[in-house]
């Protein structure tokens, strides 16, 4: 039996609703061997593409991205960014900020058309924090002045912070 829940990326940061043609979605599925199966729609916007091969990507959110934080028990999260290049950054952390592992492997494949760009993301069970699942989504994209941040569910403050992990919401999944 696999359960699904649908991030739909559609305000900023802080709560501020994104035009429409801005909108992005993460949507996770729960597979019988307890992995995940990530699914992302996002608009393209062309931004240039980190150096480097499509692969672990260091500094990964300084690019256009999508990004998923899962928060577990313990304050044991992962967090998963995917670009529309083929990069992407997967980081284990045990309480905010501090990183356990980084620049781990992903079966990612990404595809651009019509100015959206998809892609498809396994995350191996070991990556996946234990206990009930809460967790946030982002997209991220622009340069300079123009640098946009969209959230699923906003995390107030003075400028973007994704760590903010009291204001992740549940994830209906089991």
């Amino acid at each position: 039996m696999t359960e699904t829940v649908r991030l739909p990326i559609e305000m900023l940061w802080d709560g501020t609703p994104a035009p429409a043609s801005e909108h992005a979605s993460v949507t996770v599925i729960r597979v019988p061997d307890g992995s995940l199966v990530l699914q992302i729609d996002a608009p393209w916007h062309e931004d240039a593409p980190p150096e480097g091969e499509p692969g672990p990507t260091w500094a990964l959110w300084e690019h256009e991205v999508v990004e998923l934080f899962l928060l577990g028990e313990d304050e044991q999260y992962t967090e998963i960014e995917v670009g529309p290049h083929g990069h992407h950054l997967v980081l284990t952390l045990r309480g905010r900020r501090k990183v356990v592992d980084t620049l781990l492997p992903l079966d990612v494949s990404v595809s651009r058309a019509g100015g959206r760009w998809t892609a498809t993301a396994r995350v191996p069970k070991g990556l996946v924090p234990p206990g009930a699942l809460r967790g946030n989504a982002y997209a991220i994209h622009g340069v300079g002045n123009a640098r946009r941040y969209l959230a699923w569910t906003p995390v107030p403050g003075e400028e973007p912070d994704f760590h903010r992990l009291e204001y992740f919401a549940p994830l209906a999944l089991g």
